[in-house]
Order: structure tokens, then C-alpha cells, then sequence
């Protein structure tokens, strides 16, 4: 899955334009969902001085993004096109029902496969919304 990921009260505590302090298991979660194939975007408000801070900072703590703010490394800003990053699964604090912890975000995208096969053998198909708020 292409995941886009928030910075500001999503990998760190929300201290804009500070950087806060890391959010319990971000990092490690992050780079464990890299090692299973998942790309990485980071989407973030940030910009300029203080994006490169978080990308740093980001860095020292292990963890590459395959693009910043941007569907792809190459990609250059065009305002004639929309600036929403392409996603399966945005991570964001201010998503409805607010951030539900990292925890619960590697639950949700690493659910044991035996829970998601009906009887017949055939995977059943829950959305990522009908994962949420179950």
C-alpha cells in the first residue's frame, strides 16, 4: 500500500513549528511497515525551514520517505493540478474520531489473515472504514 503519513500530532506531539516529541511506537511502526513493502509518503504543512527540520529529524530517527508532500520523488508542484497526495491509507491526528495510536494503526493494517476469511475460503472484503469503527 502507498500510505501518506502526517507529521505534526501524528509521528511527533503537535508543538508547530517545533518539532515535539515522538509519538509512542511511530518510528518503530513506520519502518516495520517499510519492511513489509508499504511506501511511505510523508504529508505534512510544513514547508521550507521547517519541513527540512522534520525530514531530519525524521532521518535521525531512521526512517526515509519515498517522497515529501509529493506523489513521487520527481514530481514537481504545478498549481494546475491538486495538491492531495494519491494514497490507499492517509495517517493524519485530525482524521474523524482523531488519532487512534499507533497501536491500533498497526492492528488495523496488519490484521491476522485467519479474521478476514469467511468459511467458504474466500477473503472477506472489510474496508478500512468498517476497520476503524467497529
Amino acid at each position: 500500500m502507498k500510505i501518506a503519513v502526517d507529521f505534526d500530532g501524528t509521528i511527533v506531539e503537535h508543538c508547530y513549528p517545533d518539532i515535539g516529541e515522538e509519538k509512542l511506537f511511530a518510528f518503530q511502526t513506520l519502518k516495520e511497515l517499510q519492511k513489509k513493502g508499504h511506501i511511505l509518503v510523508l504529508w505534512t504543512f510544513r514547508a521550507g525551514r521547517e519541513l527540512d527540520e522534520a525530514v531530519a529529524f525524521c532521518r535521525a530517527n531512521g526512517l526515509e520517505f519515498y517522497a515529501v508532500n509529493q506523489n513521487y520523488p520527481e514530481e514537481v508542484f504545478d498549481r494546475s493540478i491538486s495538491r492531495k497526495i494519491e494514497a490507499d491509507v492517509y495517517i493524519d491526528d485530525r482524521n474523524v474520531g482523531g488519532f487512534p495510536g499507533w497501536s491500533n494503526i498497526w492492528q488495523i493494517l496488519n490484521e491476522n489473515d485467519e479474521k478476514n476469511i469467511n468459511y467458504s475460503g474466500k477473503k472477506k472484503n472489510k474496508s478500512m472504514f468498517g476497520k476503524l469503527f467497529k
